[in-house]
This record gives structure tokens, C-alpha cells and sequence, in this order.
């Protein structure tokens, strides 16, 4: 079996020929399974390792399995385009921008470890090489996530006057542990969009900070209005903002598609007349790819 290991996507060297079903490699790697669970017994061929899609799509193979930190539809699509049979999401990214549902319709096999790039690579070459039999392969066990800080806030609906507190400390809280500026900023414009959200539409949120060695999360709560819809809202420019609201320079319909730009990861859910929850995460080691 041959395999290209490395975030750079150079192939590297071959490896004896067979296949090795991707359940076996899923095991080795401690991953979930977002969509394909009913394909783990398809044979893969070759490994692929790469964060350049162009790379992928110049020296991949069919039948292939891709192990990638990108986590947006292009790299779905790229494997789909190469005849892979499946993506291995590393450092525990999520799909984003309709992947789930693009491997989904077409039959592409789609996986999330908590393994680095590195690490998945090794483990996934001891397996497919037949170094040692896949019983005996100790499974990933994903590292403890040192919990640095947990940190609990409010937020009050209409409170104009201390909008942005909230988003201020969490940004002197973590400027105080030190992490990288430019990490920083991400997470306190998400931050300040979504308590810009609470204070124009809810009564009053729950804001947890929750700080690991490895990912920032923002989870904000909120009592109010909710979101009949999250796709529409989620378009830049919709806003259902007033016109007092617009006069003091909010609701330009940016907000969710700001904070979608500068996390990680995302996750809302909403139900009308009751209220919004969003749960906003940034890795550590650097934004999305």
C-alpha cells in the first residue's frame, strides 16, 4: 500500500500492496464517524496526507484515503474528484460548509480523529504496512485536554450602556494567559458578536468560558427570541435589526457570518420564542485552514 504522509502532501515511500478496511483505521485512530458508517468495510489502497488540495488532486490515487486539517467542502470535494474513498479529519476538526452532506450524497466515507497530523500518520502506516496485526495495535487514546480555566458570565438583553464587557474581560483574561495575540483577537470579535446579538434580541444570556491546553469555547445561552431560521441568518447583510439599533452603528447583518469566519468551529441551535444557544470553538495550535 502506498502512502504520502506529512501536512506538505510529498508522497512518500511505497509500502507492500493490499487493502485494509477503513474500519480498521478508524479504530487505530479513535475517530467518529460523521457520515458513512455503513461503508467501514471498504478496502482502501492508499493513504494520502495533505492540507494542499491542489497536491491531492496532482498525486493522489483512487481508492484512497485522505488525512487532512482542512476541514471546508473543497477538501471533500477534492477527494470525491480523485475517486478517494474517504476523509480522515486531524486535531479534531469538524466539517464545515456542507461537507457532512456533500460526502453523505456522494458515498465518500467521512471521519474526525483528535490525532495531530503526525501521529495519524504513524499510526494509520502501522496498520496499512501489516508492521503488527490491527488486534494487537493499541488503540489512539487522545490526549487528557488540561482544563486551564472555566469562567461563567451574564449578559442583559437592551443593556446598551455595558455592551462589550463581557467580551472585553474574556479578551483580558486570556491576553493574561498568554495566548497568541492574533488568537485572541478572533475569539473576542466573536465574542463581542454574539453579545452584541444578546443585548439587540434576547433578555438576558449565559456566557461560559471554557479554556483547555488545546481549544478556546465561548458558549453564549440566551433567553429570547430564537432564530426561526439559521441558514437565512447566517447570509451576510440579513439583519432584523431597527432602525434605532442601525443608528447606533449595530445590525448590518454581519454578526454570525463574522463569527463563523474567525472560529473554528461553530455550532447554533435555536427554537423560537424560546432562545439561542452558540458554541464557538478555537483550536490553540491556529485557525482553520
Amino acid at each position: 500500500m502506498a502512502s504520502a504522509a506529512g501536512a506538505s502532501g510529498a508522497p512518500g515511500a511505497g509500502s507492500p500492496a493490499g487493502k485494509v478496511d477503513i474500519a480498521r483505521i478508524k479504530e487505530a485512530l479513535a475517530a467518529s464517524v460523521i457520515t458513512g458508517a455503513d461503508r467501514l468495510g471498504t478496502g482502501v489502497e492508499h493513504i494520502y496526507a495533505s492540507d494542499l488540495m491542489s497536491d491531492v488532486l496532482a498525486f493522489g490515487r483512487p481508492n484512497s484515503l485522505l488525512l487532512t486539517g482542512l476541514a471546508t467542502q473543497q477538501s471533500v470535494i477534492s477527494a470525491h474528484m480523485a475517486e478517494f474513498v474517504g476523509v480522515v479529519l486531524v486535531r479534531g476538526k469538524k466539517p464545515r460548509d456542507g461537507s457532512a452532506a456533500f460526502a453523505h450524497e456522494n458515498h465518500l466515507v467521512l471521519l474526525s480523529t483528535e490525532a495531530d497530523m503526525y501521529e495519524a500518520c504513524i499510526r494509520v502506516e502501522a496498520v496499512c504496512e501489516g508492521r503488527t496485526d490491527a488486534a494487537t495495535v493499541a488503540p489512539f487514546e487522545p490526549k487528557t485536554h488540561e482544563l486551564l480555566l472555566r469562567h461563567e458570565l451574564s449578559i442583559d438583553g437592551n443593556d446598551f450602556t455595558n455592551a462589550g464587557m463581557v467580551s472585553t474581560e474574556i479578551k483580558s483574561i486570556l491576553k493574561k494567559i498568554g495566548f497568541d495575540p492574533k488568537l485572541v483577537r478572533r475569539v473576542a470579535i466573536s465574542t463581542y458578536e454574539g453579545e452584541m446579538n444578546v443585548v439587540m434580541h434576547a433578555r438576558r444570556a449565559r456566557v461560559a468560558l471554557t479554556v483547555t491546553s488545546r481549544a478556546i469555547e465561548v458558549e453564549i445561552d440566551d433567553e429570547g427570541k430564537g432564530i426561526p431560521d439559521v441558514s437565512l441568518a447566517m447570509q451576510q447583510g440579513f439583519t432584523t435589526a431597527t432602525e434605532e439599533m442601525r443608528a447606533m452603528g449595530f445590525g448590518s447583518g454581519m454578526g454570525l457570518p463574522n463569527i463563523k469566519k474567525n472560529s473554528d468551529d461553530l455550532q447554533i441551535t435555536s427554537e423560537v420564542g424560546k432562545g439561542t444557544r452558540l458554541l464557538m470553538r478555537f483550536l490553540v495550535d491556529g485557525p482553520s485552514s
